[in-house]
């Protein structure tokens, strides 16, 4: 996800298991905000723009799962994502 709202570009990144909540794995400002993106434009990482979501999660440290007040929203992005790489979630037909 990143920010490119303020002049200063944000950006995180969650990693998601299928099993436990996504966790923050990544976060930055600046330089290291256009790294992360930049990285996962390279390895196919969907991406998704949500100033006040990036802004919320970027708040949470390294490694720490996604508030469970997040999750359906974290939900819905995950399940575009699979949608746009024709994946989907283990189990369903």
């Amino acid at each position: 996800m990143n920010n490119n709202l303020n002049k200063e570009p944000k950006a995180i990144a969650l990693q998601y298991d299928t099993v436990n909540a996504p966790k923050l794995t990544a976060k930055g400002n600046a330089d290291l905000a256009e790294e992360i993106i930049r990285l996962a434009e390279q390895h196919g990482v969907p991406l998704y723009e949500n100033s006040e979501l990036v802004n919320i999660l970027s708040k949470l440290d390294l490694g720490e799962e996604i508030p469970e007040v997040l999750y359906r929203v974290i939900a819905e992005i995950i399940a575009f994502a699979y949608h746009l790489q024709g994946k989907k979630p283990e189990g369903l037909i």
